[in-house]
């Protein structure tokens, strides 16, 4: 299970570091395999390779009448492997699909990762605890 939240710097070339915490898991899991992919909320989805491969079969069952959210899922998906160094490269075209320069955010969620553009990730936040706890959590408390 991956959590938390890593603050990371994008290189010149679009490599993100996976933050060491991670980077052993990954490489056990899926030996450094993964694929990232555009998320309509306005990050990136990155993925060990095994856990994308049960979504995408997943995705490519779904009807016809969600044929343009497959190509949001499907169409962006992009496979990439940790270098030496534990570093991915994301493509210039997801970096620019989600608006990513140089300060983003790794959060763990589970089973895989969001990629957020850091100033985005705080805008949501915020309107995310401006708009208040969903119905849907009415009864959660720790």
């Amino acid at each position: 299970m991956f959590q938390g939240a890593s603050a990371i710097n994008l290189d010149a070339k679009g490599r993100m570091s996976i933050p060491a915490k991670h980077r052993d898991a990954l490489a056990v899991q899926c030996e450094g395999r993964l694929t990232l992919t555009k998320h309509p909320h306005g990050c990136l989805l990155f993925f060990p390779r095994p856990v994308w491969e049960a979504h995408r079969q997943e995705i490519a069952a779904w009807p016809m009448a969600a044929k343009a959210w497959q190509r949001i899922f499907l169409g962006n998906a992009c496979d990439v492997e940790m270098d030496s160094a534990g570093r991915v490269l994301i493509s210039p075209e997801l970096r620019s699909a989600v608006g990513l320069t140089r300060d983003v955010m790794l959060l763990g969620m589970g089973t895989h990762f969001e990629i957020w553009d850091a100033a985005k990730l705080n805008e949501n936040e915020q309107a995310a605890v401006a708009n208040g706890m969903p119905d849907v959590l009415s009864n959660f408390s720790f």
